[in-house]
């Protein structure tokens, strides 16, 4: 299986694991009714030029207003879909392209000593709380009215484990690895913004390496949301190995630009 594919494989993969997966022959429609703000849990999947364009448009539109959700699409290879955004913006959807780095872990471990004032430890029942609490400051991931509720699905998914950094004792970073065979993605990486620029994510990161080498998974892969982090995650032994272009065209709402500024 080349790079690709197993990106796209564990891709959907993470997906259905908070969204349910309606298969058309034109793509998918992704759907989570309680998550009804949740982008990547709510939103049509194309990759290659429709047939019948405006009929697509059409379906994707009503299925989503019928469940009070804006209508949206996620597009991969834009390339080979000029005709269908044009046609999706004369239908009165934004546009926005987005690049997206996919780094790969090169399987070495950075020499990395974690200070007496800093610990990394799994989440449990314990201290859910306090990871649920850090995730939801988060403004890029949508805040406590996204994350919460997606904290808590991905909690009693046994795919995932979340991870918690605290700084005295206190909570301050989070991540989770997901895997899927034997592939593993590392999501939702965070800080929260009073401990931001102290390197607390590269403790985060090294925890997450010495796990997946304990479960001898084959590849490791992160997905940076900008550049910005892209080159932290370069530091730690992760390689960007493509950038995907891909395009988002919603109707109404934020763009994930505008989210992630």
């Amino acid at each position: 299986m080349d790079l690709l594919k197993q990106i796209n494989e564990l891709d959907f993969a993470l997906l259905q694991s908070f969204s349910t997966k309606h298969d058309r022959p034109w793509g998918a429609l992704f759907l989570n009714e309680h998550q009804p703000d949740y982008y990547d849990a709510n939103h049509a999947y194309v990759s290659e030029q429709p047939e019948h364009p405006e009929k697509v448009i059409d379906e994707v539109v009503s299925f989503y207003r019928s469940h009070s959700i804006t209508p949206r699409f996620y597009l991969d290879y834009i390339d080979s879909l000029t005709s269908f955004i044009a046609q999706l913006k004369n239908n009165g959807f934004q546009y926005e392209e987005i690049p997206q780095p996919i780094q790969l872990w090169n399987k070495e471990l950075t020499s990395l000593s974690i200070p007496d004032h800093v610990t990394v430890e799994k989440v449990n029942n314990t201290n859910y709380h306090d990871a649920s609490w850090v995730e939801c400051q988060i403004k890029e991931f949508g805040g406590k009215a996204v994350r919460e509720k997606a904290f808590e699905t991905e909690f009693k998914d046994n795919r995932y484990t979340h991870y918690l950094l605290k700084v005295n004792g206190k909570p301050s970073s989070t991540a989770c690895l997901f895997v899927h065979k034997n592939q593993g993605r590392i999501e939702s990486v965070a800080t929260i913004e009073k401990n931001r620029g102290k390197g607390l994510i590269g403790f985060v990161l090294h925890h997450i390496q010495k796990e997946a080498q304990m479960m001898q998974l084959e590849k490791l892969w992160v997905h940076p949301i900008n550049e910005q982090v892209e080159k932290v995650y370069s530091r730690y032994a992760f390689a960007t190995i493509h950038i995907l272009q891909s395009g988002h065209a919603f109707l109404d709402g934020k763009s994930i630009k505008g989210i992630h500024e």
